[in-house]
């Protein structure tokens, strides 16, 4: 399941990572863990101090994962609008949901300033990129110059972790794509027509 030279803490914490996304902070116990890491019984306090620790680390790291995908997207190239449908349209395990999404449902997450962190810092980092986004296409005249671009890159992190919940809710991609496309068709540029 995992690479032949990877440590044993990577390997805690990718089965930890893959554990809270299926199921969630309390359905993820220690030797759910260690069965999933091929690690064995003391391994976990070897390298964390216990669950909390290694649930904070699993955290960061999708949070990181997450960020950096879809900087890979958003900082490429082509206009502020097809890098924002650049980021609604890449590929993703839609069905499965959001791994980060999916940890603000998580009580025991919400409950916890340090388990909760990485995912306000992940949703505020990309709130604010979308913006950035969205403010460079209004001074390119290519959104309304009405826009607010806070409050578009709210919809855009809505519309995808919405997206998500329908899908899953309906068994179907269907549900997620739909949002995306009524999304891209309001923020989608006007042509300009040009004098005869």
């Amino acid at each position: 399941m995992y690479s032949v030279g990877m440590s044993t803490s990577d390997r805690l914490i990718e089965s930890t990572r893959e554990l809270l996304w299926e199921r969630g902070y309390v359905g993820t116990s220690p030797k759910a863990i260690l069965e999933r890491a091929g690690a064995g019984q003391g391994s976990m306090y070897h390298h964390f101090k216990g669950k909390p620790d290694l649930a904070l680390a699993a955290i960061r790291r999708t949070a990181e994962e997450m960020r950096a995908t879809a900087a890979g997207v958003l900082d490429g190239p082509g206009t502020p609008y097809e890098r924002i449908a650049a980021y609604l349209r890449r590929e993703r395990d839609v069905l499965r949901g959001c791994p980060v999404g999916r940890l603000t449902m998580d009580p025991d997450v919400i409950a916890s300033d340090e388990l909760r962190a990485p995912v306000d810092e992940t949703l505020d980092w990309l709130r604010e990129r979308l913006a950035g986004i969205v403010e460079e296409g209004k001074e390119q005249g290519q959104f309304a110059a009405g826009l607010d671009g806070e409050w578009i890159a709210a919809t855009i992190v809505a519309t995808v972790q919405g997206g998500y919940v329908l899908a899953r809710a309906s068994g179907s991609p269907a549900a997620f794509d739909a949002g995306v496309g009524g999304l891209l068709s309001l923020l989608a540029p006007r042509e300009t027509t040009r004098p005869s």
